[in-house]
């Protein structure tokens, strides 16, 4: 037992370790394109058979060997592999490219050996999990999943609703690149903020490709390899689309997530597939961002205990219903069988004169209006944001400050609103330049007047996006999803930006492409409201 594994059993309240734990270090396992990549197992000290846990990453594994030897002190092989053209393994990183291959090689490798027994599950977050989907269909009979702030689609994630999540892509190139050139000074950035600065930094400069440069202080093959392959090109992404890969004979999947995870409406349709297919998958959602420590730890626990249930046959411990969802605004946990928990009740607001949010039809009125200038970009500020400081829920003050944001918001509520799902908004929006972002956010107002941010949602609008005779857009927005109450006395604000950079990269207002853009033209936004063009927001409710 290491201090690292007992640290975190403490901190996980883990089940009692079972055994010690026999460590081998530096396999060298050679791909089909004789490619070496550097494994480790860990293997239980005590005699009988156990099932494995594969875990596939591009971060480095003394990371996550403190989890892999908790992992074999309660009765589990462990096999930790870095990815291709990362730490000490060779061959070239192409992200999301190679795992297919390389998985399906390193399960055959794991299936030869003396001390697999024919069970394996599979386990990690974020990059791990997806390189859980690329082999998910190859999978013994007897296997499970634990996929964690993923999912097996990640073109919506690249290119959320046609814009480019330049943030996440900027900031996890400083970590993959760092990690492997200098991994000690690269988890210092984690914490500093140094990342985050970084990449406020290099969002800044034109022509975006070079960004990299900024960013890293060299240029990276994989960012300008995308620039020049991916935009727009649906053969790049069919080849690293896994969602066919879901089907019937999927093993048993626990989905865990965060309501403050860039990755988890697309998480979300991956388990709604599932439920289709006829399975019954987990699923547990906390108030959590995509680094959060209870997710980057593996969620530690819940994953022993799904294992166990699904590999060893053991459900002691496993919760009784599949879902189990954390409510901000009570702070509570709540078990459901399925997500969301039947319909919802629809509640409509409306924006209306004075800036309100209201349950009345509108009243005739002029449209708000604000500039929108991509030379002083509308920031983004927390939210569901690839961030190791500064992400998730926060006050929006200095956001809401900025003459770029409009903000709609409600008397105080005389009764308490669940919501939970997705929440609705139709923007009835025009400008003068027919290349716009809008953003939209919905936040909770607490009586001491600090707004935090609950939800938001992103639209681009192209020269193809439908006009009425005036030159309005209707748009229809589907904010991420939430679990929130909003208590009583507290009010309802519905933000209208133009803009959340660097988070998603601003739009130059012109034609140009996005990689070799220079070109900044500020546009004249007008927000319409009335009778005949109505912006509103639709709440999804449920009384718990």
């Amino acid at each position: 037992m290491s201090f690292g594994s007992l640290f975190l059993a403490y901190l996980e309240d883990l089940p009692p370790r079972r055994n010690g734990v026999r460590k081998k270090r530096n396999i060298p396992l050679s791909m089909a394109d004789g490619v070496v990549l550097m494994t480790d197992h860990f293997a239980p000290r005590a005699k009988g058979e156990f099932p494995t846990i594969l875990m596939r990453l591009p971060y480095g594994r003394r990371g996550f060997g403190n989890i892999a030897e908790a992992y074999a002190e309660r009765g589990f092989h462990v096999v930790l592999q870095a990815c291709r053209g990362t730490e000490k393994s060779g061959g070239e990183f192409d992200p999301l490219t190679n795992e297919r291959a390389d998985g399906l090689a390193t399960l055959d490798w794991i299936k030869s050996q003396p001390w697999f027994d024919g069970r394996i599950g599979l386990s990690g977050p974020s990059y791990l999990g997806y390189a859980q989907w690329a082999i998910c269909d190859a999978l013994p009979p007897t296997a499970a999943m634990a996929t964690k702030v993923t999912t097996a689609n990640f073109r919506p994630v690249v290119f959320p609703s046609g814009a480019f999540h330049l943030g996440l892509w900027l900031s996890w190139l400083q970590v993959i690149e760092g990690l492997r050139r200098r991994p000690l000074k690269t988890a210092t950035s984690m914490f500093s903020g140094r990342i985050e600065r970084n990449t406020a930094k290099a969002g800044m400069s034109l022509p975006l490709v070079q960004a990299d440069r900024v960013a890293s202080g060299h240029e990276v093959p994989f960012w300008r390899h995308w620039f020049e392959h991916s935009i727009g090109n649906d053969q790049f992404w069919d080849a690293i689309d896994h969602r066919h890969r879901l089907s019937a004979t999927t093993p048993p999947v626990h989905f865990i997530s965060g309501w403050y995870d860039f990755m988890l409406d697309p998480l979300l349709a991956d388990y709604a597939r599932l439920v289709e297919l006829g399975h019954t998958p987990y699923l547990t959602i906390g108030t959590w961002f995509h680094v959060a420590d209870e997710l980057q730890r593996d969620n530690l626990r819940e994953t022993i205990l799904w294992m166990r249930a699904k590999l060893e046959g053991d459900s002691t411990g496993l919760r009784a219903r599949p879902v189990r969802i954390h409510i901000s605004g009570i702070d509570e946990w709540r078990e459901f069988d399925r997500y969301p928990p039947g319909p919802p009740s629809l509640q409509t607001w409306f924006v209306d004169t004075g800036a309100r949010l209201v349950t009345a039809p509108p009243s005739p009125a002029d449209p708000d209006r604000y500039r929108y200038d991509p030379a002083d970009p509308t920031p983004n500020l927390g939210g569901a944001i690839f961030a190791f400081t500064g992400a998730g829920a926060v006050d929006n003050a200095p956001l809401e400050a900025r003459p770029d944001v409009l903000v709609y918001t409600s008397e105080p509520l005389a009764e308490t609103l669940t919501v939970i799902g997705q929440t609705g908004v139709t923007l009835h929006a025009r400008a003068t330049i027919p290349h716009a972002d809008f953003f939209v956010r919905l936040c909770d107002v607490s009586p001491a007047g600090i707004s935090t941010n609950i939800c938001d949602g992103l639209f681009r609008v192209t020269p193809e996006t439908p006009q009425a005779a005036d030159g309005s857009w209707q748009l229809e927005f589907t904010l991420h999803a939430s679990a929130h109450a909003f208590l009583a006395g507290h009010c309802l604000r519905l933000q209208v930006s133009s803009g959340a950079h660097p988070r998603y990269a601003r739009n130059l207002g012109t034609d140009e492409p996005i990689g070799t853009a220079t070109t900044m033209v500020a546009n004249d936004i007008e927000i319409l409201h009335g009778p005949r063009q109505e912006t509103a927001i639709t709440l999804p409710l449920y009384t718990l």
